[in-house]
C-alpha cells in the first residue's frame, strides 16, 4: 500500500511540475514573458483561475495563441489588448484604470473620503449643541 502510495505521489509532482501545453522558446526571456502573460490573465470559462492554471479548451487555445504572438514579436501591451478585445476586462486580473474602470477604482475612495466628511461635520454638530 506504502509503495502505491509513494508512486501516485512521485507521479503527480511530476505531473505538476510539467508544462500543459509543451510549447518551448528558443529565447528565456521570451518564456518568462509568456509566464508572467498567461499568469496575469484569467480564464474566460473558469472561475477566477489563470490561463497558466486552468485545462479549459479556450485557455489552451489562448496560450497558443500568445505563444504565437509573441513569437511574432507582438509587444505585451498589444497581447493584452488582443485579448481584452475579444473577452473584455474580466480577463485581465489588473483592468487599465481609464474609462469606466477609473470609477470602480476611484469610486470606492471617493465614498470613502465622503462617508469621512459627514462623519466630522455630525460629530462638530453634536459637539456644539
Amino acid at each position: 500500500m506504502r509503495a502505491w502510495l509513494l508512486i501516485v505521489s512521485l507521479l503527480s509532482t511530476a505531473a505538476l511540475g510539467s508544462s500543459i501545453d509543451g510549447l518551448s522558446f528558443e529565447d528565456p526571456a521570451l518564456e518568462e514573458r509568456y509566464r508572467t502573460l498567461i499568469e496575469n490573465f484569467r480564464c474566460p470559462v473558469c472561475q477566477n483561475t489563470s490561463l497558466a492554471g486552468s485545462d479549459a479548451p479556450t485557455a489552451r487555445d489562448l496560450r497558443t495563441r500568445v505563444h504565437e504572438m509573441l513569437l511574432e514579436g507582438h509587444s505585451d501591451d498589444e497581447i493584452r489588448d488582443w485579448i481584452a478585445s475579444r473577452y473584455g476586462d474580466f480577463v485581465l486580473y489588473s483592468p487599465r484604470a481609464e474609462g469606466a474602470m477609473l470609477i470602480l477604482w476611484v469610486g470606492p475612495l471617493a465614498l470613502l473620503l465622503i462617508a469621512g466628511l459627514i462623519l466630522l461635520s455630525v460629530l462638530r454638530r453634536a459637539r456644539q449643541s
